[in-house]
C-alpha cells in the first residue's frame, strides 16, 4: 500500500515542483515591476509588493523610442506570421494531397530547415542585405523571420490537412466545387486549430528573435523591443524596476495570446504531429 501511495503521488509532485520552478521566474519578473526601489534593492527579498507602484511601468512607456519599437515588432511579427501560413497552406495542400516528383526530398529540406540554427546564416544574410541596400529596414527582417518559421508552419499544416478526410473534398468537387473552391469552403475552416497553433508558435519565435535584428538594424527607428529591452539603461545605471516593468510589458501580449489559443493550440500540434 505505502508504495502504491507513492507510485500515486510522485507524479503529481514532480509536476508541482517543475511548474513552481517554470513559473517562478515570472512572477519575480511581475512582481519586481510592481515594487517600490526600496524592496528591490534591500539586503533581504521582498517577496510581495509592500507598496504597489506604477512608477517603473511608466518609466518604460516613457523610454525613448518605446512606441516606435513596439510598432516595429508588431507589424514584423504579424506580416511574417501571415506571409508564412499563407505559403505554408499551400505548400501542406500540395504535399498532403498531391503526389509528385521530389515531394519526400522537399519534406526532408523542411525537416532539415526546421532543424539547422538559423544563426549560423546571419553573416550571409547581413551581406545579401547589406549589398542590396536595405541595412535598418523592416523588409529583410520580414523575409527572413517568414523563412524563420515556414518549415514548422509546412510541416505541422501538412499533418493536420491529411488529417481531413479526401471525401469530404471529393464530394464538394463533385457537387460542383473545382479543388480551390473545395478547399476554400471545406477544408479550410477545418484547419482552425492547426493555423491557431502555427500562428502562436510563429508568433512566440518571431516576437523575441535577437540576432538578426541586432545585425541587420543599427537605426532605432528599424529596431524591434528584444534590442531596444536590452539596451534599457537609465543616467544612473541599471534601473532594475524599470527593466523588469519593460520585461512584463515586452511578455504581455505572447500571455495574452496563450491564454486566448492555448486549448486550440494542443489540438492544432498533436493532430499535426501524428498525421501524414
Amino acid at each position: 500500500m505505502k508504495r502504491s501511495l507513492i507510485g500515486r503521488v510522485w507524479p503529481g509532485a514532480t509536476a508541482v515542483v517543475l511548474f513552481l520552478g517554470f513559473v517562478f521566474p515570472v512572477y519575480w519578473m511581475f512582481a519586481t515591476a510592481f515594487k517600490a526601489n526600496k524592496d528591490i534593492v534591500g539586503d533581504a527579498p521582498v517577496w510581495f509588493p509592500t507598496s504597489p507602484t506604477l512608477e517603473h511601468f511608466k518609466k518604460a512607456v516613457d523610454a525613448e523610442g518605446f512606441w516606435t519599437f513596439v510598432a516595429n515588432s508588431f507589424i514584423t511579427t504579424s506580416v511574417a506570421v501571415a506571409l508564412s501560413l499563407v505559403i505554408a497552406l499551400l505548400a501542406s495542400f500540395a504535399i498532403a494531397r498531391m503526389r509528385f516528383r521530389g515531394r519526400r526530398s522537399f519534406i526532408l529540406v523542411m525537416m532539415m530547415a526546421q532543424m539547422a540554427p538559423w544563426e549560423v546564416m546571419v553573416i550571409a544574410y547581413y551581406m545579401i542585405v547589406r549589398d542590396a541596400d536595405m541595412l535598418n529596414s523592416l523588409p529583410p527582417l520580414i523575409a527572413v523571420y517568414t523563412l524563420m518559421v515556414l518549415p514548422f508552419t509546412v510541416l505541422t499544416l501538412r499533418g493536420y490537412v491529411a488529417a481531413v478526410p479526401k471525401e469530404l473534398e471529393e464530394s464538394a468537387m463533385v457537387d460542383g466545387c473545382t479543388r480551390a473552391q473545395a478547399f476554400r469552403r471545406v477544408i479550410f475552416p477545418l484547419l482552425a486549430p492547426g493555423l491557431m497553433a502555427t500562428s502562436l508558435f510563429g508568433f512566440i519565435t518571431v516576437w523575441n528573435e535577437f540576432p538578426y535584428v541586432l545585425i541587420l538594424s543599427k537605426d532605432p527607428s528599424a529596431q524591434t523591443l528584444p534590442l531596444w529591452l536590452t539596451g534599457f539603461r537609465t543616467t544612473f545605471g541599471d534601473d532594475w524596476g524599470a527593466t523588469m516593468a519593460a520585461s512584463s510589458l515586452f511578455a504581455v501580449p505572447i500571455l495574452i495570446l496563450f491564454v486566448f489559443l492555448q486549448r486550440r493550440a494542443v489540438g492544432g500540434l498533436t493532430s499535426g504531429a501524428v498525421k501524414g
